[in-house]
């Protein structure tokens, strides 16, 4: 219902006529990117924090009775759909009829709401889903919770319903008489937190354990309030991944109204898939925290790394009754205890004691300069925010100012209404806070529908101003027809605040978009802001060609790419660069040298063994003979910066045949730009060294297995060679262009059965496929009657092994538009260089696992190929 094309100018009442922009944004500057599409929505939100970007780079916006999930590239594009249902009340006991106008029972009598709306989403981090992508928490306004993944081999714009943690928790609570809203028993009594099917086919609702109506017991009206409160959630937040050599898993935590927060361990799949169904995921009830006295409104985790031996998780809640705490998790306690006791979590401050401001939203981030404090930023229903500095080492909390960003002066009667019904009563709360650029910059927005923008700087904030510029296209909305905003959200580069309004249906044309348009999402590009970002070794960025423009502005957008790629070098930050990537597309439209001065500048930069005083051509020379030493993360970000900003103008197949020539011909191509040719020999030396890197590792393995009796080809979560013959194959092919140590290696490994499987057939005719290329091959066909060959096949090769691919679905890569069938090992993408000695192998292998689905020569993650029609992430 959410996915048809709309292109209606918005009304503007006053002039009557169809305006696109106001004045003020008609023309923007060419300093900065242009601007992103706004995105228009049938539904409108109804609660704060309405949109959520997720790791795998999807938008999901909480609209109406429906979730709405698209790519903030595409605002025209195909969506995803959650459609959110009434649903019949749990039953769990009967109450005296002269109990139903007591007090704590009026809410409950009273309620009457047919059609429920979305109140919470919270995005799950990467590797949950099957396919290894995320999950997404949906909480309805009447308290229930169910988990969705992505449809990613059902071929349905509809989300696939996981888990309905509401139906879990209700099974629980049966089972131990609801007794167990403390300290939770032990659940091995049942198999309601055991492992749950990841639906291929949706599990039907069934509580086979809920007794007849008239086996219901009769309790007192405080008793049903109880229960009806632990039922009853309202916020919803998952907490980054957790590992340890057991297990991968994230919590998600669920506050009700009831003031506890129930807690539920995804465990990250064994293996991953693209054929739905065949593994299970499982998630186990955690158990309960005692948080609040009052419902918890708001949810937000963090975790420290500070101590790789001693990482930390914190939960931070925010409460209805005005009180903010932040916990301390035992880290290894939430991966692997059965049972929550009292010391899982410990109170490390209460910042905020209870009092009569709610507390509408949380936003938490590592502080760039330090990585053992935490910035938390806490909205308040009054239109205020507070910003405290947290040092966890230490436990020293201090608060750093509060801000009357969108208080409204009301009367205190108005207070006192809103105050007794959070929900209910038309208020101008804070509505969304989000960290951008490590805590250097902070958005708030609020129902006055202002979006506001804050540098944080000797330890308090400074306003600057908004930048919203806007297409002179039928899509564009003027701000007058909004009448609030409610959620902001930071792109996973850093560069992009989405935010979504309300329309205000009164300045809408009722013929035109009045009908269908409630809402939409504006996109606000950040990256030029001034926010203080030192390099490690700062320099000027090229500015010749750009006399009349703001150079200040250009300075600071090369200072703000560079330390957003830079934080890619994590290995634990996915790699997701669609921000990055549109920004530099469009500054190449007009200013090509100034984008490949800041590229060859991030390379001198960021490039082991590079220097910063070298002119451009010399760092591009260096590059393609200086890559033995640069980690694998770094090559990834260099191919994917290759394929889809400096050779953008170019696909795949293309780049492959232009490779190709430029290695023939030793690094001249006639046919092409010199320019482009020059960047066709990075990638492709690039590529190659990750090529070598592979099957080094490969051949190392082999030689290492063979120690390693017990271990099977088979056993789930290991890695194992395969495809060793091809690879023999393409060192051959490749002798003068491979290093001498990977031809040394190989020709240790004696292992006859993997020459054996260097003939491989066609899987249409069966006819012998020889090894020409280790991105295709085609197969020898049949022979006619004149001795030619009717019909030869192409066939594309696996990524990983160099093998054929059988006709089964594969893994494909959206950025090189390589297919696999077998996965990478982990140790390939956390190489720090070339190296191939025994110890290294040795410890390798005893990690060698096949993790996530990854490219080994992009670094992203890999997924299902998917129809145009159906919504799935770009990550590039």
């Amino acid at each position: 219902m959410d996915g048809f094309d709309l292109h209606f100018p918005l009304w503007n009442k006053e002039e009557g006529r169809a305006t696109l922009t106001s004045d003020k944004h008609m023309a923007s500057s060419s300093s900065s990117p242009a601007p992103l599409q706004t995105t228009m929505l049938l539904g409108s939100p109804s609660f704060p924090n309405a949109i959520a970007w997720s790791q795998d780079n999807l938008l999901a916006v909480a609209t109406a009775h429906f979730v709405t999930i698209l790519r903030p590239d595409m605002p025209h594009g195909p969506r995803g759909i959650i459609k959110i249902s009434p649903i019949e009340p749990f039953l769990f006991g009967f109450v005296e009829r002269k109990d139903l106008i007591s007090g704590c029972l009026l809410p409950i009598s009273l309620y009457r709401d047919d059609k429920p709306v979305v109140q919470s989403i919270s995005w799950s981090p990467l590797g949950i889903s099957l396919n290894s992508g995320c999950l997404l928490a949906v909480c309805t306004s009447e308290g229930h919770v169910k988990v969705y993944r992505p449809p990613f081999c059902d071929f349905c714009s509809e989300w696939i319903e996981v888990v309905n943690v509401s139906e879990r928790l209700f099974e629980y609570l049966q089972c131990t008489e609801f007794q167990g809203t403390g300290t939770p028993l032990e659940f091995s009594k049942r198999n309601a937190s055991d492992e749950i099917d990841s639906v291929a086919k949706p599990k039907k609702k069934s509580l086979k354990t809920v007794p007849e109506n008239d086996m219901l017991p009769v309790i007192s009206a405080d008793q049903y309030a109880t229960r009806s409160a632990v039922l009853s959630s309202i916020v919803v937040s998952w907490s980054p991944l957790l590992h340890d050599i057991h297990a991968t898993v994230s919590l998600l935590a669920v506050g009700g109204k009831s003031g506890k927060i129930s807690l539920w361990r995804f465990y990250a799949p064994d293996c991953y898939t693209i054929e739905g169904g065949k593994i299970p995921s499982a998630v186990k009830f955690v158990g309960f925290l005692e948080a609040h006295n009052s419902w918890v409104t708001t949810i937000s985790w963090l975790s420290f790394s500070v101590n790789s031996s001693n990482p930390q998780i914190l939960l931070v809640t925010g409460s209805s009754d005005g009180s903010v705490k932040v916990w301390l998790g035992d880290y290894h306690k939430l991966i692997k205890s059965t049972e929550v006791d009292q010391n899982v979590f410990i109170l490390l401050k209460e910042v905020i004691t209870v009092n009569v401001v709610p507390v509408s939203v949380l936003s938490v981030t590592v502080h760039v300069q330090c990585s053992s404090k935490m910035l938390l930023a806490i909205g308040k229903g009054s239109g205020s925010f507070e910003i405290w500095l947290c040092d966890i080492s230490s436990k020293e909390f201090n608060k750093l100012g509060s801000y009357d960003a969108h208080d409204y002066i009301l009367d205190d009667f108005l207070k006192l209404q809103y105050f007794v019904d959070f929900f209910n009563v038309d208020f101008l709360q804070v509505t969304g806070l989000a960290w951008a650029f490590g805590g250097r910059c902070l958005y708030s927005c609020s129902q006055d529908n202002l979006v506001r923008s804050w540098i944080l700087r000797d330890r308090c904030l400074d306003e600057v101003p908004v930048h919203m510029p806007h297409n002179n296209n039928s899509s564009s909305a003027s701000d007058d027809v909004y009448d609030s905003c409610l959620g902001a959200a930071v792109s996973p580069g850093n560069l992009v605040v989405a935010t979504v309004h309300c329309f205000d249906v009164e300045k809408l044309n009722r013929m035109y978009e009045g009908r269908v348009l409630r809402a939409a999402i504006e996109y606000h590009w950040i990256g030029g802001l001034h926010v203080d970002i030192c390099l490690n070794r700062p320099v000027p960025f090229y500015t010749e060609e750009l006399s009349g423009l703001a150079e200040k502005d250009l300075t600071n957008w090369g200072s703000n790419i560079i330390w957003s790629l830079n934080q890619y070098q994590c290995l634990d930050r996915p790699l997701v660069l669609l921000d990055i990537i549109l920004a530099l597309l469009d500054f190449k439209v007009s200013m090509p040298r100034y984008v490949e001065h800041l590229l060859i500048k991030w390379i001198s930069l960021s490039f082991p063994g590079f220097h910063t005083d070298l002119p451009n051509e010399k760092t591009l020379l260096q590059v393609s003979s200086s890559l033995s030493g640069v980690p694998s993360r770094m090559l990834h970000l260099l191919n994917i910066i290759c394929r889809r900003v400096m050779l953008a103008q170019l696909d795949a197949d293309e780049i492959t045949r232009i490779s190709s020539e430029v290695q023939n011909t030793k690094g001249e191509c006639c046919s092409m730009d010199e320019q482009v040719t020059k960047w066709i020999a990075i990638l492709g030396s690039s590529e190659r060294e990750l090529r070598e890197r592979l099957v080094g590792f490969s051949f190392c393995a082999s030689q290492t297995s063979k120690s390693r009796p017990g271990a099977t080809p088979f056993q789930t979560g290991h890695w194992y060679p395969v495809g060793l013959a091809q690879m023999e194959q393409w060192i051959a092919l490749n002798n003068d262009h491979v290093r001498g140590e990977l031809k040394s290696i190989a020709s240790e490994v004696t292992n006859e059965k993997s020459r054996c499987s260097a003939v491989e057939s066609c899987s249409y005719c069966s006819a012998s496929v020889p090894f020409e290329s280790p991105e295709f091959g085609l197969c020898q066909g049949k022979t006619s009657g004149s001795g030619s060959n009717d019909k030869r096949h192409k066939l594309s090769r696996c990524a990983v092994s160099m093998q054929v691919c059988p006709s089964i679905p594969l893994w494909f890569c959206v950025c090189c538009h390589r297919v696999a069938f077998r996965l990478a090992p982990d140790p390939l993408f956390r190489m720090s260089s070339s190296q191939f000695d025994s110890d290294f192998v040795t410890k390798s292998l005893s990690r060698a696992v096949s993790s996530k689905p990854l490219c080994p020569y992009c670094g992203i993650l890999l997924q299902r190929r998917q129809p145009d029609f159906l919504v799935s992430p770009l990550p590039v």
